[in-house]
């Protein structure tokens, strides 16, 4: 078995998305074309002694482009959870240490805590040689988030009911585009409240499968949507006026992705990304990351350093 794994967390854009009513248990069907793209948070995953105590540390990549404090339990992080969920499905201790280096901002809508949470998953199977199946990282998976399922392969995908169902596509379409990270956080709880509030938004998901019939093509710029758009306006007022901003400066409509602050445009290739990204940062002085779509690679096997196999990797707190 390898004593330590690396992995990469892509973030998601959702380049469709429609919502349903709150069923009986409060949670909201979706349909959903989404796309992961190549913005990536760091994991680091070392494999402990039987004894040892897990240790998670939790920090912002060097990169960053938007940082924000991380001021949540560590019990409540995605990646903790999932190898707490992981522990618990195989009936026996997993100790690691985890060294989780984030790009992608947190309250975006580009589901990096959900990312980290697949990929850790990916790479504790890996390190203990559990050789568990798709299905059974899925089942795992389903109840940490509606996104983690998906982005245990990540790619393109029609994503629907709480997130469960899940038909990959079989190659990523071209895409490319430039992603906006404003100051402003979306809380999901708090859109989906807003949502809640709103009337007369009927559940399309027949739009969303329209949209994604041909998922080898981008969609057109403006063929695309969002049902959470107005919601997350209300939970961050400041955030309409900055879509319509960079809409005017791009010349296309922008849009969010998941439940926001995120939101993107898309770009016709490479150069027009990463002109367009210039253009926001220097008029509008919003950070942006030009990206184009990429699968989720597969965590990798590494050689720890001395140092690290010693004591502690990195400074973290516990969990037994």
């Amino acid at each position: 078995m390898p004593s330590i794994v690396v992995a990469e967390a892509p973030a998601k854009l959702n380049l469709a998305l429609a919502v349903g009513p709150p069923g009986p248990d409060r949670m909201h069907p979706i349909a959903s074309w989404m796309v992961s793209v190549d913005l990536f948070d760091h994991l680091t995953v070392w494999r402990l002694e039987p004894d040892r105590f897990s240790r998670y540390a939790i920090l912002w990549h060097r990169e960053a482009r938007r940082t924000s404090d991380i001021d949540w339990s560590i019990r409540d992080d995605l990646a903790v959870r999932a190898h707490l969920a992981l522990e618990a499905a195989v009936g026996r201790r997993l100790p690691i240490q985890l060294k989780l280096e984030k790009r992608i901002p947190v309250g975006a809508g580009l589901g990096g805590g959900s990312s980290d949470a697949a990929a850790l998953l990916r790479a504790v199977d890996l390190l203990y040689d559990l050789r568990l199946s798709d299905r059974d990282l899925c089942a795992i998976a389903e109840p940490l988030g509606a996104d983690v399922p998906f982005l245990l392969s990540g790619g393109s995908a029609l994503v629907q009911g709480r997130g469960e169902h899940v038909t990959a596509s079989p190659a990523l379409p071209p895409l490319h585009a430039v992603v906006v990270l404003p100051a402003c956080r979306c809380r999901t709880a708090s859109v989906y409240r807003h949502f809640d509030a709103l009337a007369g938004i009927a559940f399309r998901p027949d739009a969303v499968q329209r949209i994604a019939a041909d998922p080898s093509r981008t969609p057109a710029p403006d063929a695309l949507f969002n049902d959470l758009t107005r919601a997350a306006f209300r939970e961050a007022p400041d955030l309409e006026g900055l879509v319509a901003a960079v809409s005017r400066l791009a010349e296309r409509p922008a849009h969010l992705t998941g439940s926001g602050a995120a939101f993107f445009v898309l770009c016709d290739d490479d150069m027009h990304g990463m002109y367009l990204a210039r253009a926001i940062e220097t008029r509008l002085d919003l950070p942006a990351v030009s990206v184009r779509a990429a699968a989720a690679p597969p965590p990798v096997e590494s050689q720890p350093q001395a140092r690290h196999l010693a004591g502690d990797p990195v400074a973290g707190e516990r969990c037994p």
